[in-house]
């Protein structure tokens, strides 16, 4: 019992006969706290519970917990790869109890599992105490049999745990592990306690106090426990090792960085190769749990980790994208305890290979950014921290990168400015990220959901209902009533109308009580289940307590319900014409339109959009029904349904199929995880129309399509164009397209002879003249200067080609002026002449005049442009006196 995956399992186990129930990870992108950028602890996820906001059904709980720390006040980033613990994904072990056992059965536990089921020996192990938990202390001497000198006594906080400022606290009470007198280092609380010698393994948290304002503290009822164990840490302990990096995981994620690169994990590359492991971990969990890379925010985060990880990869001598080609030996490792990894490696694949390609790009660029802004200086010389900043900012490019690319040449950086600048861009992404996504943003949501409990939604068997209102918030308050022309939010019991989510935009209507009407004009979730519905009153007013009854908007609800099939549809299709690397990145169900933005890396073909929605259309033709069914969320994931990563999902889903199984398949062509509300058969859609493909970033396309009545209006009017078009044509809608060739071809015809005749008019080959006409002796050089009206700058060149040869020896100038006023000049020196002359200082003399600004070209040939057209006959006139100054001056 060894291996990284065997201590996982033997520590959930344990708890687990002792009454504990295995709870699944909480997502790295916590949902009950705004205040965290990810979640860095096992208890974040049991937060409410321990305030009394949230109830579980059970009062203990084991966890194996994932975890990043690289962003916000907990970031071990740049340490990461250059010390033996330090990481950006880790796992907490923890167990919890909810008010049921407390210091004296934790204790048991923890000792009972650390020497018993782990078999530390008893004189390897010292544990602390708060200085003044005396009943903690007393507790190990009892239960362990440990003396005095075991039980360190910790007078500073970091044996004492608090929530907040206000808020559950209590003592902590740390067991550490001697890896010997050979390893430097002393016990906790002496002065070489940071040395790696004593190595905490295991934090007990005993929650018995509440905080007050004021620092009043008092004993809280139902005392609980919060405890955790670093998973890389134990392991390093039980396979005999004081580095994470030389457990199990780590070393065969270590061993495919070393194969896939060829060097070997030794010596100055060691850690690089720690670095891309680590990462490659951080980068791939939290791309499963929905993060992706961005220039703000959590996607900032994520992206710096990947990069870094990348760089490491370039300072092995990597020179194509690396950490895709890791990704299957992490799910091999880590993919049976997370699922989440199993289901995601197709995206993650995809992403870390799109951002590692963009990267190369990202380091060429800085590199020669960074030359440019150092050229001149000299060794000793200080590189400005805000141009260091602009680098890793604006161009991705890593600190470290910058200070390696200059520490050969023994330049510096100024990190005092490049600090202050960093700091303001914190500042910056705190505000992008906190209170995003689903965590509550507003303080009063809080204690409605507390006092009211959540909304039942009966969306989806009905649009109307009678419910109770039992909140009204104005301005950001709670109210009593809302009066005739004031705009609020209102809270029910229950409500048929659909909060926005998942794309699908939220429902609007009415709500009428006996004294008032309501217009709903959008409504959404805060908390997860707490339903609010945004609008005015019309007319009386609405009070809490009241009974109301709600009616949401059929039409509007009609074309919500059609327009979300069909996007489930729209990305069954995806899938199979497109392949299963299409993951969903974005989507907006309007009751007029859809929007579907997903992953792929390049545009779709005509044939592949036809295909999209041939298919898209076949299974609304089967009119197969639309099923819903609930069920634990594992049992449906392991039945086929697609999730959404980062989705929060409960402990029960609605899996959502439609379309008839494919041959051979058990399960409905789309299924999928779904919250949203749909149609009762494919057939009642009627027919998808996708109208728009593009691109909406790198590696994301998007589809536009209609539904239903939607789409029927828009075909409706492509046929009516469609008869106004022949009409205009004079044939029959059928035969528009022979029509259109012959005129396309004729056109096309017309418009090659007219360039001719233009050109044939330049060189005075027609009737209206000879070339003869406009050539005259300046000097003794033969200069021909015409202007054209109605050609193409591009054709120019080759009119004066001809005219040059026609001359044999001379200088040719040609203005020509657009339908738009503008001119183009273009001025030609025959060979034998460009020693003396030179077509360069003529075409700018004349751009002048047009209003333009320099020129440029060869002796014998150059152009220019100005705005002026109508001064043609004056640019002409200005080249030809600059010839006799030329002339004059030779």
């Amino acid at each position: 019992m060894t291996g990284v995956n065997d201590i996982r399992s033997a520590f959930q186990d344990y708890f687990a006969k002792n009454g504990h129930e295995i709870v699944p990870s909480g997502p790295l992108v916590p949902r009950n706290d705004p205040t965290l950028l990810f979640t860095n602890a096992g208890m974040v996820q049991f937060k409410n519970v321990f305030t009394g906001q949230e109830k579980r059904p059970y009062d203990r709980a084991v966890t194996a917990q994932k975890c990043v720390r690289a962003g916000g006040k907990h970031n071990d980033l740049d340490n990461v790869g250059y010390t033996a613990r330090h990481h950006t994904f880790f796992e907490m072990l923890g167990n919890f109890s909810f008010g049921d056992y407390f210091k004296d059965r934790a204790i048991e536990l923890a000792w009972n599992l650390v020497t018993k089921e782990f078999g530390l020996p008893k004189e390897k192990l010292l544990v602390t105490v708060y200085a003044e938990d005396d009943e903690a202390f007393r507790l190990w001497k009892t239960i362990a049999g440990l003396p005095d000198e075991k039980i360190v006594r910790i007078a500073t906080s970091d044996n004492f745990w608090q929530m907040g400022d206000t808020g559950p606290c209590g003592p902590c009470s740390e067991i550490f592990y001697d890896h010997g007198a050979h390893i430097p280092g002393g016990p906790p609380g002496s002065p070489d306690e940071d040395g790696d010698r004593f190595i905490e393994i295991w934090n007990l948290v005993f929650m018995q106090f509440e905080q007050f304002e004021g620092g009043e503290r008092v004993e809280l009822p139902r005392p609980s426990i919060d405890t955790g164990m670093g998973l890389e840490r134990i392991s390093a302990v039980l396979q005999g090792t004081h580095d994470n990096y030389e457990t199990d995981l780590m070393r065969r994620l270590i061993a495919a960085s070393v194969e896939r690169t060829g060097v070997p994990a030794e010596g100055a590359q060691k850690p690089s190769h720690r670095v891309i492991a680590d990462h490659l971990r951080a980068s791939a969990f939290l791309i499963a749990d929905g993060v992706l890379p961005s220039n703000e925010g959590r996607g900032y985060v994520l992206r710096r980790i990947m990069r870094r990880a990348m760089r490491h990869a370039e300072l092995l001598g990597v020179r194509e994208p690396l950490m895709h080609k890791l990704v299957p030996t992490l799910v091999g490792e880590m993919g049976e305890a997370y699922p989440e990894l199993v289901r995601a490696q197709p995206l993650v694949t995809e992403t870390l290979e799109l951002e590692e390609t963009r990267f190369r790009t990202t380091l060429a660029r800085g590199i020669m950014l960074l030359n440019e802004e150092t050229e001149g200086m000299r060794e000793g010389d200080t590189l400005s921290g805000e141009t260091a900043f602009k680098l890793y900012d604006t161009f991705g490019f890593p600190l470290d990168l910058t200070q390696d690319a200059l520490r050969a040449r023994g330049i510096g950086v100024d990190m005092e400015t490049f600090n202050a600048a960093m700091e303001r861009q914190r500042a910056e992404a705190r505000k992008a990220w906190a209170g995003s996504g689903e965590a509550v943003t507003e303080r009063v949501w809080f204690g409605i959901r507390e006092r009211a409990g959540a909304t039942e939604f009966l969306g989806y068997e009905t649009e109307e209902a009678d419910a109770v209102v039992h909140a009204l918030v104005h301005e950001g308050e709670e109210a009593s009533r809302l009066a005739k022309g004031q705009e609020g939010v209102l809270v029910l019991n229950q409500t048929p109308f659909y909060g926005e989510s998942g794309g699908q935009q939220g429902d609007r209507g009415v709500i009428v009580g006996q004294n008032g009407r309501f217009i709903v004009t959008d409504t959404h979730k805060k908390l997860g289940d707490l339903w609010v519905h945004y609008g005015m009153v019309e007319e009386g007013e609405i009070a809490v307590g009241e009974a109301v009854h709600l009616q949401v908007d059929h039409v509007r609800r009609s074309g919500l319900r059609s327009h979300h099939s069909a996007t489930h549809l729209i990305h069954a299709a995806l899938r199979d014409v497109l392949g299963e690397h299409v993951a969903q990145k974005g989507s907006l169900v309007a009751p007029d339109r859809l929007r579907f933005d997903f992953s792929h890396p390049k545009s779709l073909s005509d044939e592949e959009l036809k295909r999209i929605e041939e298919l898209a259309n076949r299974a609304i033709v089967t009119n197969s029904e639309v099923t819903t069914r609930v069920m634990p969320v594992e049992d449906a994931v392991q039945s086929g349904a697609m999730a959404l990563f980062g989705e929060k999902y409960g402990d029960e889903v609605r899996v959502v199929g439609m379309g008839a199984p494919g041959e051979g398949a058990n399960k409905p062509w789309s299924l999928e995880l779904c919250g949203g509300t749909h149609v009762s058969r494919t057939g009642d859609l009627g027919l998808v129309v996708v109208v728009n493909e593009g691109a909406v970033g790198a590696g994301t396309r998007r589809v536009e399509a209609l539904a239903g009545d939607a789409a029927r209006r828009h075909l409706v009017r492509q046929n009516e164009r469609l008869n106004t078009i022949a009409a205009e044509l004079k044939v029959a809608p059928d035969e528009i397209e022979g029509r259109l060739s012959a005129l396309i071809e004729e056109r096309r015809r017309l418009e090659r002879e007219l360039a001719e005749t233009k050109r044939r008019l330049a060189l005075g080959e027609t009737g209206g003249g000879s070339a003869e006409d406009t050539t005259r002796t300046i000097g003794d050089v033969r200069f021909m200067g015409r202007k054209i009206e109605g050609i193409a700058p591009k054709d120019l060149r080759g009119i004066v080609d001809e005219a040059k040869a026609k001359l044999g020896s001379g200088v040719v100038a040609i203005v020509g002026v657009s339908d738009d006023g503008k001119a183009a000049l273009v001025v030609g020196v025959t060979e034998d002449l460009t020693g003396r002359i030179s077509a360069v200082d003529l075409v700018r003399a004349g751009a002048a005049v047009v209003g333009g600004k320099g020129g440029g070209g060869r002796p014998d040939m150059a152009q220019a442009g100005g705005p002026e057209g109508g001064k043609a006959d004056e640019a002409l006139g200005a080249i030809a006196a600059g010839l006799e100054k030329e002339l004059a001056g030779a």
